[in-house]
């Protein structure tokens, strides 16, 4: 069977989103290549498609690496998801009983994952829920990008360690599901502003800091030393006398000069 570009970019996506691979893993092109008995070219076109949709970037000396996002990228991913999903339950109207069905099924399969032990199934199912719903409404552009950002969200939530336990994310999904199976838009709408709130308020971010603290502390300009006072008992001889009277030239506090001495 050949494999497609097309074919690797959603290999890689399911891993990203089961949490096999983290956040920075090297994607080698020969390795691709050989495991899945294609071509480089091909992997070098699937990994440019998920450069693309901004999953890996890549550098002309290292390679191909599964991003690291940083928390301004965590922020705008979540704020992109509430814009996105909010509205998208907003628009809707009642489901069809198909469309229903489908999300019974997915409920159902998130459960099952939860009494097993197969982490990756469980974790790639409670993402894969909001891409199942953007589906049911009938929108494949929706269900595209919100499978690009639950991969984003995926990998934020294990570079910070998210500590949000995934039985609530399953009841989560259960509640909404019930409002819009009432038909209750708006009140579907508040519990998935509330759910996402949820997991991002769980993710460990490390206080916010001075990014040019230790750079500003070592390049600082150095102080003149502090001067020893004469002692008065002691009578000064003719030549410290004639020092003190001959001004001393200050030590120069010019960044400029500092910085030129140092580098």
């Amino acid at each position: 069977m050949t494999v497609s570009a097309t074919d690797i970019s959603q290999r890689i996506l399911q891993a990203v989103m089961a949490q096999k691979l983290a956040p920075g893993t090297r994607l080698g092109e020969q390795q691709l290549a050989l495991l899945f008995d294609c071509s480089r070219t091909i992997v070098r076109e699937a990994l440019t498609r998920l450069a693309t949709r901004g999953i890996v970037t890549v550098s002309a000396r290292r390679g191909w690496y599964l991003i690291e996002p940083s928390q301004a990228e965590a922020k705008e991913a979540f704020e992109a998801r509430r814009v996105i999903e909010l509205g998208m339950i907003r628009g809707l109207g009642r489901l069809d009983k198909p469309a229903m069905k489908r999300l019974k099924s997915h409920l159902a399969q998130e459960k099952a994952a939860l009494r097993g032990d197969d982490v990756g199934a469980r974790s790639f199912l409670l993402g894969d829920f909001h891409v199942c719903l953007a589906e049911c409404l009938g929108n494949g552009l929706l269900a595209d990008t919100l499978r690009d950002l639950t991969a984003r969200t995926t990998l934020i939530a294990m570079r910070y360690q998210s500590s949000h336990d995934a039985a609530q994310s399953c009841e989560d999904h259960v509640r909404i599901v019930a409002a819009l199976e009432r038909g209750d838009i708006a009140q579907a709408e508040a519990l998935m502003a509330e759910h996402i709130g949820t997991v991002q308020a769980h993710l460990r971010l490390p206080a916010d800091t001075d990014p040019l603290a230790q750079l500003r502390d070592a390049l600082a300009p150095m102080q003149p030393p502090a001067t020893t006072s004469t002692n008065p008992a002691t009578p000064a001889t003719p030549s410290a006398r004639r020092r003190r009277r001959a001004p001393a030239t200050p030590p120069s506090t010019d960044d400029s000069t500092y910085l030129g001495a140092l580098l």
